[in-house]
């Protein structure tokens, strides 16, 4: 069987320092953090008392009032970035066979803040078992594809993905799949996460993942530097549609990259911690280009994980080394993170779309924050440190990765 070729035609984000496609991507060239103290609760006795929240964002200048009541924020969020990337892609909606379109997501954990809100609101009443009828339908993760599909009328496969901080890269890998096999023309793909609660922030800190740098929220988030203390906590959406090459080039569509490849592994090491090797990562981008039929030398730009941890950072830049060996130093390597920090099951899909556009534009967005070499870390690696670099990209690939050690790579090529 032949299998199709699968491109992007639309693009769709929500982020801690950008809240279009275009603001993002201009945020991500100026080097902008989008860590700040918190407001959406009172953070003062936390560890962590920053994050990278969404800004000047009123739900009810895209959503109506009503419906925003029926859906928790990581749905809200998914439900304004999957709009503008079906706007951005023009699709002519009518003549659409909408059995053929479907919304595949991720989401690491879904209605969090909802799920926090209704089991306060018990432990400090009677008693009584008065619960919001929403309740349910708020919090649970598959949600957020529904309600996509629901306000479009997508009758195709419709469904979340949950594999942590890896889901949003899961998702896309799964769409890319299906259109592979002929079974779609169109998906919606991406991921939402709203964790920037009470619940969000204590169990992290009690983890002793965040950095605790109160003192300089926006220098806080800095893969890579040698005085990393943990990730930022962000939160937000990125939607990308995904396009059956011919039904593109057929209605004459815009086609920012070809996705060509996407690859899974597991750790298998440990619930939280990566394998100090890296050998999971390893084996998914060795995976991931198999996938996609390409060898190491053709890859230009890695966005990394890159989440500002003292292991994982470490972990991953050998697992490159290893996997591409002396062409490593010729990648422009990076992590958006620095900027945004970590949005957990959203980032693979952020993230893509900052791969997406380096290509487009032929420039890659810096690292920021970057003071003090990590001797740990090869120096001969260019990672793109604290300005933006250009150059010719043909082939971009972006990892992600969750608790639980699930491993997500997904390659994008430039149309030939």
């Amino acid at each position: 069987m032949e299998l199709k070729r699968v491109v992007v035609t639309g693009l769709g984000a929500l982020t801690p320092i950008g809240n279009t496609k275009d603001e993002y991507w201009d945020a991500l060239l100026s080097g902008k953090s989008g860590a700040a103290p918190v407001t959406h609760f009172d953070a003062e006795k936390f560890k962590t008392q920053f994050a990278c929240e969404i800004k000047n964002f009123e739900v009810t200048d895209f959503i109506n009032r009503k419906d925003a009541r029926k859906m928790d924020k990581f749905s809200q969020y998914a439900m304004v970035a999957s709009d503008e990337a079906i706007a951005d892609s023009k699709l002519d909606l009518d003549a659409l066979n909408k059995y053929r379109v479907g919304v595949i997501w991720g989401a690491g954990i879904g209605g969090l803040e909802t799920f926090q809100e209704e089991v306060l609101n018990f432990a400090a009443g009677d008693g009584s078992p008065r619960f919001n009828p929403f309740f349910i339908p708020k919090m649970i993760a598959d949600i957020a594809p529904g309600n996509i599909s629901i306000k479009y009328g997508f009758m195709g496969p419709n469904y979340t993905t949950v594999s942590a901080c890896a889901s949003s890269a899961n998702s896309m890998i799964d769409a890319l799949n299906t259109i592979r096999l002929g079974t779609c023309d169109v998906i919606i793909t991406g991921g939402s996460e709203a964790a920037v609660t009470i619940a969000g922030m204590g169990g992290f800190n009690a983890m002793h993942a965040m950095s605790t740098r109160n003192d300089s929220p926006t220098t806080a988030s800095r893969p890579f530097d040698a005085n990393r203390d943990g990730f930022v906590l962000g939160e937000g959406a990125g939607a990308i549609v995904l396009e059956e090459y011919e039904h593109a080039k057929a209605r004459g569509a815009k086609i920012y990259a070809e996705v060509v490849g996407g690859g899974l592994s597991s750790d298998a090491y440990h619930m939280t911690a990566p394998h100090p090797e890296g050998i999971g990562v390893v084996a998914v981008m060795k995976n991931c280009l198999e996938n996609a039929g390409l060898n190491p030398e053709d890859v230009d730009h890695i966005n990394t994980h890159g989440t500002s941890t003292p292991l994982g950072d470490v972990a991953e830049l050998k697992a490159i080394s290893t996997v591409f060996g002396s062409h490593a130093k010729n990648i422009n390597i990076n992590s958006t993170k620095s900027m945004t920090g970590h949005l957990l099951g959203a980032a693979g899909a952020i993230e893509a779309i900052a791969s997406i556009l380096a290509m487009e534009h032929g420039i890659v967005p810096p690292t920021i924050n970057h003071e003090t070499v990590d001797e740990n870390i090869d120096p001969e690696l260019n990672l793109t440190l604290n300005k933006p670099q250009k150059r010719e990209i043909k082939v971009a690939m972006s990892n992600t990765f969750g608790f639980g050690g699930h491993n997500a790579c997904v390659l994008f090529k430039k149309l030939d």
